[in-house]
């Protein structure tokens, strides 16, 4: 059993976290709970303690790590409490929907294994909730700069990589981000300030871009199927 103060002891500790003043030689100190669940039961006391403390929580899945999808976050069970107010004003244009396609599309992924006539709406979301999925899929120590997080949020979230092969998603998003950097560096620069949304003619010359080279790969595709054919 846990001793009955147990939550103040949590938020003793949690309380050290603070903004401090000028007079006390100014910063700040951010505290990060990490906390392990007992198979992935996160309506546990401990973790139920912590989610009542903090801003927020990031919820870790053991199944979505060993399927490949790193970082392995759980859509559904995390939660922001600061919500946009803690991102740019660029990433916050083009994210509004990406949590929803993607909790959406994990439900129904759930529900096509035990289904094979599905409509084309719901196999659309599938089919694009799997390229989402892959294209945020992130290696360990690379770090994208704001107008690469963004480009790449508006491509995949509107669309644009809809008739590339998901295992080419990748492949796709590189070729974006290198075409923009060397063709748009001075409008991508601008972007990675943070401080503008991505609409207008910023919407159109990323949408553009990714368009092309989407285009690439349906033409590379059927010009290999024509040559299994022949």
């Amino acid at each position: 059993a846990y001793p009955g103060d147990v939550f103040y002891l949590h938020s003793r500790l949690l309380e050290r976290a603070a903004k401090l003043s000028d007079a006390k030689g100014g910063g700040s100190l951010t505290a990060l709970p990490i906390i392990e669940t007992q198979a992935g039961d996160v309506s546990g006391y401990i973790p139920t303690n912590v989610i009542s403390i903090t801003d927020g929580q990031i919820f870790l899945e053991t199944n979505l790590f060993y399927q490949g999808i790193r970082p392995a976050i759980s859509v559904g069970t995390s939660v922001s409490r600061v919500g946009g107010a803690a991102q740019t004003k660029t990433i916050k244009s083009v994210s509004g929907g990406v949590k929803l396609a993607l909790a959406q599309f994990r439900e129904l992924a759930a529900f096509a294994q035990f289904s094979t006539d599905l409509d084309p709406e719901t196999k659309s979301q599938i089919e694009r909730g799997q390229r989402l999925t892959e294209i945020l899929k992130q290696p360990q120590y690379s770090p994208l700069a704001i107008w690469e997080q963004a480009a790449t949020l508006l491509a995949a979230n509107e669309g644009a990589f809809d008739a590339v092969p998901v295992e080419k998603i990748k492949e796709a998003q590189a070729n974006l981000l290198s075409n923009l950097r060397t063709q748009n560096k001075k409008e991508m620069a601008q972007l990675d300030k943070g401080d503008q949304k991505v609409e207008g003619a910023m919407r159109e010359l990323i949408l553009k871009a990714a368009n092309n080279v989407a285009s690439d790969f349906a033409v590379s595709d059927k010009e290999a199927d024509n040559k299994d054919e022949s």
